[in-house]
């Protein structure tokens, strides 16, 4: 049998601001169907983590490889295998919700685009605001429009940080269910979050980040 290859390898990385080191020695290892949930007060380098996972930020030191290629945010491979929900996402102005998608689904080289598109508005529940321009959207439906972006292109490795802000009790369940499918599907998931009902239904393993230190629980069985 032909060994299991991570999708994202990440070793000794090291980032610091200045004088301050904000992360240093962190390893991680994730493999298809794996979600790793990165967890710990504000400020402890879980947002720094994970720019550096995704090439937004160049770490210090140490190494970040998505299917063994170094990772590099202009990377055509990087930029086709990860798909992230960061920050908040400045949108086209003068794009529609829908127009927004599409735009993506198209770039990304969907089969049955409008199809896709469509499947994703009603998922995200965005179907009456598909009109709408993004300045004219909720907060919380922004946010499910900032999902959505990852959720129809293709994607090996998906990273999102704190992805249930702003969410409801409803979105956040739905969330959940959504993080569940897509890793039992071989989706690879690193996600940092404070919200202990995503990390328990999600999360195959738990990183408490503490300033430059952490540490790994075992893996969790989820359903």
């Amino acid at each position: 049998m032909a060994k299991k290859e991570p999708v994202l390898r990440v070793v000794e990385l090291k980032k610091s601001f200045g004088p301050v080191v904000i992360v240093e020695g962190f390893s991680l290892q994730v493999f298809p169907g794996e979600a790793i949930a990165l967890t710990g007060r504000n400020g402890a380098g879980k947002s720094t983590i994970l720019r550096c996972i995704i090439g937004a930020d160049r770490p210090d030191s140490g190494v970040v490889e998505v299917n063994g290629v170094k990772v590099l945010e202009t990377d055509p491979r990087i930029r086709r295998d990860v798909a992230t929900v960061i920050d908040d996402l400045d949108f086209f102005p003068d794009l529609s919700v829908v127009e927004h998608l599409d735009l993506l689904a198209r770039a990304h080289g969907i089969p049955d685009s409008d199809e896709a598109v469509d499947e994703v508005l009603r998922e995200v529940q965005l179907v009456p605001q598909s009109g709408q321009l993004p300045g004219t959207l909720s907060s919380g439906q922004r946010r499910r429009l900032a999902l959505a972006t990852a959720f129809v292109r293709p994607r090996k490795l998906l990273v999102l940080d704190e992805p249930e802000q702003r969410l409801d009790v409803e979105g956040v369940a739905w969330l959940a269910a959504r993080l569940q499918a897509e890793r039992k599907r071989g989706l690879a998931i690193v996600m940092a979050s404070h919200e202990p009902e995503l990390v328990d239904k999600v999360a195959t393993k738990v990183i408490r980040l503490a300033g430059a230190t952490y540490e790994s629980e075992d893996e969790q069985e989820n359903a």
